[in-house]
């Protein structure tokens, strides 16, 4: 399994994701840079996936990477149930311009409605 290093230790990497995938959750859409926006896509959609079987241990395995309960809540009563008949593909990334300090390319991460 290959996944990204984003020029971090694995802690605090990890961290990062679990904080950026519990803020897209949250708000459903945000800015960052492209590389965090792959990394957060791949995560998002398996908790998703988790949020759509709905069964109470699926439940504990996202409680058990999301940071915020009401999250959790929020994925497996608002946003699970809209992807019921969809087969994956539940984010999309929009690239934007670079960032201004280190021209970093951006990108906008959203659900799909």
């Amino acid at each position: 399994m290959s996944y990204r290093k984003l020029g971090r230790r694995t802690n605090h990497r990890r961290a990062m994701l679990r904080n950026l995938a519990t803020a897209f959750l949250r708000q459903g859409r945000m800015e960052t840079t492209e590389t965090r926006a792959k990394e957060v896509q791949r995560i998002s959609e398996k908790l998703i996936t988790l949020g759509k079987r709905g069964d109470p241990h699926a439940r504990r395995q996202a409680l058990s990477y999301l940071f915020d309960e009401g999250v959790v809540t929020k994925l497996f009563t608002e946003i699970a149930p809209k992807y019921t008949s969809r087969e994956g593909g539940y984010t999309r990334i929009m690239k934007t311009d670079v960032r201004r300090g280190d021209s970093a390319p951006q990108a906008i991460i959203e659900l799909v409605d």
